[in-house]
């Protein structure tokens, strides 16, 4: 990896105001809390109203930083919107955030990694900083999953949520943020977890969505379990860092059975494990920025941490970061 020149200097985060919960659900599917909290450890979600689009929160998200840090977002150089759920094929809901933030001479564009669309747009803000072609990036994790969940489907209307996250990028050679990195995808298995548009077809297999969410949940779980403890141990020794030395993990929150799982394989405590899901749901993009935006609020996570970040989820994709904690 090359030698970082970034750092993280701010989160914000914004969730819209409507809960959909497991008794709600019960009303609507043949499921119940029981079921859903001891296979998933969910227990609500955030959905947005009719007029909220994932430009709209990602603006709120982006205001919250502002708010809370004190930073300015006028000098932004580059704006990356990490999402699945955009407002429109063109334009970005990048551009249509600049438009709305008033940001001139900015950057912009989406990027689609879904579940682990954060963790690369993180990756990719800390090479363009690095390199030196931009000094003040904005990346913001985004979802509106309730626009495109089948709620007579109980098998996926139980998990996702919608919801949003911000982080500032900013250059800094004295102290940076990334220490190492690890990205990877399997595209052959990209029919276990979709959303299909313009073709129904994925690697050759014929997928049936209707432009809702599908996925093979139980290929999914067995190819996350494997995988991440796999790509956790190749980050940790390319960094000559021991799993003992992690203050926080901080995985896509997409099952706690599932992280559960991973925290086993890897010996990692499920104590220093950051989540989104039990209140907000699985919201692809923005499950790990709202993680760490709420252990921020917490003060559970302070200044000088080392986090271990992992996306994994659609492509099948997956992208972590080693990284010294900076915003506070």
């Amino acid at each position: 990896m090359v030698q970082s020149k970034a750092s993280i200097t701010a989160l914000g985060s914004f969730v819209p105001e409507k809960r959909l919960t497991n008794d709600d659900l019960e009303k609507m599917v043949e499921t119940n809390d029981e079921w859903i909290t001891s296979r998933t450890g969910i227990k609500e979600r955030r959905i947005t109203a009719d007029d909220e689009f994932t430009s709209t929160i990602c603006v709120k998200a982006a205001e919250e930083l502002q708010q809370v840090s004190g930073k300015t977002l006028e000098d932004v150089d580059l704006i990356i919107v990490c999402t699945l759920t955009p407002d429109h094929k063109t334009p970005s809901v990048a551009s249509l955030v600049q438009a709305s933030l008033g940001i001139s001479g900015a950057g912009a564009f989406d990027l689609n990694a879904a579940c682990a669309g954060f963790s690369y747009g993180l990756h990719v803000a800390d090479g363009m900083i690095s390199s030196g072609l931009h000094r003040k990036v904005l990346v913001i994790g985004a979802e509106t999953l309730s626009k495109i969940t089948d709620y007579t489907d109980r098998a996926t209307c139980i998990l996702f949520g919608d919801g949003a996250g911000a982080a500032l990028v900013e250059a800094d050679e004295s102290n940076p943020s990334f220490l190492a990195a690890f990205t990877d995808s399997d595209g052959k298995k990209g029919e276990y977890l979709y959303c299909t548009d313009l073709s129904n077809q994925i690697g050759g297999q014929e997928v049936d969505s209707d432009g809702y969410v599908g996925q093979n949940g139980r290929e999914v779980y067995k190819w996350a379990v494997k995988t991440v403890p796999q790509g956790i141990d190749k980050l940790l020794d390319d960094a000559g860092v021991a799993i003992e030395d992690i203050d926080w993990f901080a995985p896509h929150s997409a099952n706690m059975r599932m992280i559960e799982s991973i925290c086993e394989r890897t010996g990692i405590p499920v104590e220093k494990t950051l989540t989104s899901l039990e209140y907000y749901g699985n919201t692809s993009s923005a499950t790990i920025p709202l993680s760490l935006r709420e252990a921020q609020k917490d003060g559970r996570l302070s200044n000088g941490d080392l986090v271990l970040i992992y996306g994994f989820g659609g492509g099948l994709a997956q992208s972590a970061l080693l990284v010294r904690w900076h915003a506070e």
